[in-house]
């Protein structure tokens, strides 16, 4: 993105949050936390030694230009905001139409630091805490992806939905709530939200003072997927390998009667297959998810439940077949919520593709193209230069990144690399873990260390940390309602 656009852009933007309310902190807990009910200010001392006057959040979050309230919902020790914001559909051209986006903000205090999530997908309304939130014991914002509904202008078009428009998106956000959240700010994001938090630190690298990604693809050349067949030919014991690809290659062989199963089932459930073209493709698509469906939401020790395929009855292939990657998935009405997904796949990020040599044979198809899973009249053009460029950018001038993947995850057999030009940077893998991989989750060196880094990045790092990062862990104690992760399973090739 060229200098002066970007300029112009931040011009913009803070001209448009000029009438936000005053910055505010407090050394404790201020008006805004959930403790707090006032609407009067009051004043206190921050760490940075300023006095600043303080308010109720929700009023002076509202106070921004473009922000409105959609609820508030009650969770002891916090405030959590459902939340509207007006956005430009084009950050190049603001005067070309405008969209709500949802957002919610968690909040604890503003002498804390904020965490910045997407799932790169669509959000979630009801109170939780990522990773780096429990961290730091931070407030949180977190963003629905443009183009994800409601967050989808009307009408959309389409040429609108890139990874430089989201990340201004974000970039936009953060510029507003940094009037009022003025401590340091991290990003942070699992799969395609992992993706998400990497490209908004690519064109806003000045934003965040650190990026903690999770399980996050990098398909840098789109017609070269070699990663994902050496993973699928090694990955796990042979033992296990074989008795995935034997009822997946099983459910081929048996295509005819499987799929009159099929039939009926869409029948029953008013599913068709326009975008798709036909139940056939539907069918095999499936079937060509399920080997990849198990390793990203199952483990090793899961491999002996699968039934074995010889013995089988078609009833039994039938339901493992969806158990593990979803009949539903590749109806109309399955894809229909993730057009926004498979537009940027056929646009920009990329899509894998495998040879499967233990299906000879036996496809039609193979593995189709993200194109083929958006609707015929959304135009879709690809730019092989997209992923080019953060791959670049992040191995050459990375700073303050965490990217964290799992040993045992397919997704990660194309990950993000750091190399010599990136500064504070690290790659880390949890060993035999899937798509839910964490820093919990690491060996226990690669776990304190990058406990610490984020501690360091959020500035909130103890003294006993700084003295020795082996004893980095969570500032905030875990919470079986805010912190249970909760995967999103997307049964089919979608981070």
């Amino acid at each position: 993105m060229r200098k002066a656009l970007r300029s112009l852009l931040s011009l913009v933007v803070l001209i448009g949050t000029v009438g936000a309310a005053g910055t505010a902190t407090a050394a404790g807990p201020d008006s805004g936390t959930a403790a707090g009910t006032g609407t009067t200010g009051t004043t206190g001392t921050g760490t940075t030694g300023i006095t600043r006057t303080t308010g109720d959040i929700k009023d002076r979050i509202l106070a921004i230009p473009g922000m409105s309230l959609i609820e508030e919902k009650p969770y002891p020790g916090y405030r959590f905001l459902v939340l509207g914001y007006t956005q430009p559909v084009d950050h190049r051209n603001p005067a070309r139409g405008t969209f709500q986006q949802r957002l919610t903000v968690l909040h604890k205090d503003t002498s804390r630091p904020t965490v910045f999530f997407t799932s790169g997908y669509n959000l979630s309304t009801r109170p939780g805490r990522s990773e780096p939130t429990r961290i730091v014991d931070g407030n949180q914002v977190s963003l629905e992806y443009r183009f994800f509904t409601p967050s989808r202008p009307q009408p959309a078009d389409w040429s609108k939905l890139n990874i430089w428009q989201a990340a201004s998106d974000q970039h936009r956000v953060f510029t507003a709530l940094k009037k009022v959240y003025d401590r340091k700010w991290l990003a942070t994001g699992a799969s395609k939200g992992g993706m998400t938090a990497t490209y908004y630190e690519r064109f806003y690298p000045r934003d965040m003072d650190g990026v903690v990604a999770y399980v996050a693809p990098n398909d840098v050349v789109e017609k070269e997927d070699s990663a994902y067949d050496r993973f699928f030919a090694t990955v796990s014991t042979k033992e296990c390998r074989d008795r995935l690809n034997a009822m997946q290659r099983e459910a081929l062989v048996r295509r005819e009667p499987l799929q009159r199963k099929y039939r009926d089932w869409a029948a029953a459930e008013g599913a068709t297959f326009t975008t798709v073209g036909n139940l056939d493709k539907a069918y095999e698509a499936v079937v060509l998810d399920f080997v990849w469906g198990f390793w990203q939401y199952h483990t090793e020790a899961e491999c002996a439940a699968v039934p074995d395929a010889a013995t089988a009855t078609d009833e039994v292939v039938y339901d493992t077949i969806d158990k593990y990657a979803g009949w539903s998935s590749y109806t109309d009405q399955g894809l229909q919520p993730y057009t926004p997904y498979y537009y940027q796949a056929a646009t920009e990020l990329g899509s894998p593709s495998l040879r499967v040599p233990h299906l000879k044979g036996l496809t039609r198809y193979g593995y189709q193209p993200a194109r083929n899973f958006v609707p015929r009249e959304i135009p879709v053009r690809f730019k092989p230069w997209v992923m080019r460029d953060v791959d670049n950018w992040v191995r050459t001038r990375a700073r303050s990144m965490l990217f964290v993947y799992g040993g045992n995850d397919p997704w990660g057999a194309e990950r993000f690399r750091v190399d010599r030009g990136a500064r504070d940077a690290y790659v880390f893998a949890a060993p035999g873990a899937n798509h839910g991989a964490n820093v919990s989750g690491l060996v226990e060196a690669e776990r304190t260390k990058a406990t610490a880094r984020i501690l360091a990045w959020a500035d909130v790092a103890p003294a006993a940390v700084q003295a020795d990062p082996d004893k980095a862990r969570p500032l905030a104690r875990y919470d079986a309602r805010l912190d249970k992760r909760d995967i999103e399973r997307e049964q089919t090739l979608r981070p």
